[in-house]
This record gives structure tokens, C-alpha cells and sequence, in this order.
């Protein structure tokens, strides 16, 4: 159906908590939605009766990483409900699979994605030059570490260095893309990917047990589905060579934690990490904060205050295009899911 704005406003919900909400729509996209919808914040992160009674007359729905997820019931509740715009790129688990097909659902996954690899790059440069070692030395009282780099040198680098990757989504390409200077020899391990992708990017597919004794640099990238979940588990782990660093800027469910921090806490490997899922946030009393050999931010990649204002611009655009009677560019179909965390 073409909607007119002219004449109507469509009834739009977003799905925040104030301060969440002011971190991704900035007044100026306050005033950009209050043009084009008659919207309004509900706060609730359940079904609340008072959330259920505010869904019967919306047209739109807005969603956070803090709304409540929702059944295949919700047809019933909000009957004139038909898209949902996600400020995020996570959907799977946010919402039932038929709502899929029923409703235009879209995301907001690119943003995040070039912020990601961002964050992806730093952790593997940070580990190529094997910077925590230099600074553990320096904390000594000892300045031999300046003979050492003087008589013998150092072999740390990412320049020309092979890199292995598992998963070749937005943000494994973004990545790639972000280090093309750097002549890195990228191995990616990714069934689900064209090879002809090969041609467009530096990289070589190749399997899963031909990666692993390779990656002395493990950039993790991947989806989490069933078929992943707990894929770096002490088996494979331990296929990595010594001293390899993992790094994970993807989701915490790829890894065996406590399999990945026994290898950490014995020396033989070292990781980098930005997710720890589920124990996230991480403990306050987790070794893993303060371990010898470990880097962990707190789910800093995607978060930024400039990735979420352009996530909420995603999100805007596409609730426009679809009540002007224009294809969205950012719809999630049924067909998607099985790739999709």
C-alpha cells in the first residue's frame, strides 16, 4: 500500500530506554521522525500490558538491543503493524521466524560492520607486533630488552604476513578492505561465501583443518549458528600453532572460553577479545581481565556514538522508503536466517 505523509502520519513505536535512545537519534533525527510519523518511546524491555496496549494502533515498530523480542503472536496484538526496523544488525533471536515472512523486518548491520573490522585491525596489529610482550618487559627493572632489540632484532610484523580469517561477512571484507595496504596474505575459511569473491578480494579460501596449523594470526568473523557455535572448542584449538593469537571480534559463542583461557594461562597461545558471550559482562573476579597474554575490551567494536547515529539514519531511511511505497535496502528475509547469527 502507498502511504501519503502528506495527509497521515503513520503511528510509529521505538523501543528504548531514554538514554539508549538519545545515543542513536540526535535531535535533528528526532525532528526527521516526528516529520514523517506521529511516534512515541516506550521504555519497557518486557511485553508489559501498559508495551502490549501501545502496540494495538502502531503501524511501526523501532527496535533496540534493548527491547523485549517478540513471538509470532505479535500480528495479534499490533494488527496494523507491518515493518520493523532494527537499529542493529542482530535479528534471529529477536524475533519469530514466521514474523519474517509476515512483516518487513530490516537491520542496520553496515554501519557497524567498517567499525567492527576497525576495532578487528587494532587488535591485529596490536598483536603482530606483539606489543603486550615489549610492555611486560619494560615493566621490569631491567633494560635488557633494549640489547636484545639491538643485537638480534624482531620479527614482528603484519606486512606480507598470512592471516588467517574464519567467516567472510561485512565485517571480515571491511577488514580485509582496511588492511589492503598492508600486502597481507589472507587465508579465509568460509563454506558459505562465492569463491568468486576470491577474484574481487587478496584472499584464499581454503578448509577448516587446512587453516587452523596456519593461523599463527586468527581473526574470528564468523556468524554464530548452530553449526559454529563452539567451533574453536580444545580440539581445534589445539591444531593452532604455539604462540598463535585468536582474536574474536565477532561473537563469544565461536569460542570455548575456558578451553581458550586454559591455552592463554599455560602460554602457549594469546588472544584478543571484544566479546566473551554468555559471561558478559565478564566477571569482576574472571582471570581472564587481568591474564598474562589476554587483551579484552567490553563489546566496544560496533558502539560507538557516531556508528549509532548512523545506524538510526539506516533505520530512518528504509521506514521512509517503505511508507513512500519504495523497496527497503535493508529487508531480512526467512532465506537469510540460517546464515544470520
Amino acid at each position: 500500500m502507498l502511504y501519503s505523509t502528506r495527509v497521515r502520519r503513520p503511528n510509529l513505536i521505538v523501543s528504548a530506554g531514554k538514554a539508549l535512545f538519545g545515543s542513536f537519534f540526535s535531535p535533528p533525527q528526532q525532528r526527521r521522525l516526528s516529520q514523517t510519523f506521529r511516534w512515541q518511546l516506550v521504555e519497557a524491555r518486557k511485553l508489559t500490558t501498559d508495551f502490549k496496549r501501545r502496540l494495538a494502533p502502531t503501524e511501526a515498530l523501532i527496535t533496540t538491543w534493548d527491547s523485549p523480542k517478540f513471538g509470532d503472536d505479535l500480528p495479534h496484538m499490533s494488527p496494523d503493524l507491518k515493518v520493523i526496523a532494527h537499529c542493529g544488525g542482530e535479528v534471529k533471536t529477536r524475533f519469530a521466524r514466521p514474523l519474517f515472512s509476515r512483516l518487513t523486518i530490516t537491520n542496520a548491520a553496515d554501519p557497524m560492520a567498517r567499525a567492527t573490522a576497525e576495532l578487528g585491525a587494532a587488535f591485529l596489529l596490536y598483536c603482530a607486533r606483539n606489543v603486550d610482550f615489549y610492555r611486560d618487559k619494560l615493566k621490569e627493572k631491567s633494560n635488557r630488552i633494549y640489547e636484545d632489540m639491538h643485537l638480534h632484532g624482531g620479527s614482528e610484523s603484519v606486512i606480507g604476513r598470512t592471516v588467517a580469517m574464519i567467516g567472510f561477512g561485512r565485517i571480515g571484507r571491511a577488514l580485509v578492505d582496511l588492511l589492503r595496504g598492508f600486502d597481507v596474505n589472507w587465508l579465509v575459511h568460509d563454506p558459505y561465501v562465492p569463491r568468486s569473491w576470491g577474484q574481487k578480494y587478496p584472499v584464499k579460501f581454503v578448509d577448516l583443518q587446512g587453516l587452523l596449523p596456519q593461523a599463527h594470526l586468527l581473526v574470528l568473523t564468523a556468524a554464530l549458528t548452530d553449526k559454529t557455535r563452539g567451533l574453536l572448542g580444545k580440539d581445534n584449538l589445539a591444531q593452532l600453532p604455539d604462540g598463535a593469537a585468536v582474536i574474536n571480534i565477532a561473537l563469544g559463542g565461536l569460542v570455548d572460553l575456558a578451553a581458550l583461557k586454559n591455552e592463554v594461562r599455560r602460554g602457549r597461545l594469546r588472544c584478543a577479545l571484544d566479546v566473551t558471550d554468555p559471561l558478559e559482562p565478564l566477571p569482576i573476579g574472571d582471570v581472564l581481565r587481568t591474564m598474562r597474554g589476554a587483551i579484552v575490551t567490553p563489546h566496544i567494536a560496533g558502539s560507538g556514538r557516531h556508528v549509532r547515529e548512523e545506524i538510526a539514519r539506516v533505520v530512518i531511511d528504509d521506514l521512509e522508503r517503505f511508507f513512500h511505497g519504495k523497496n527497503v535496502k535493508n529487508r531480512v528475509t526467512t532465506s537469510m536466517l540460517a546464515r544470520m547469527t
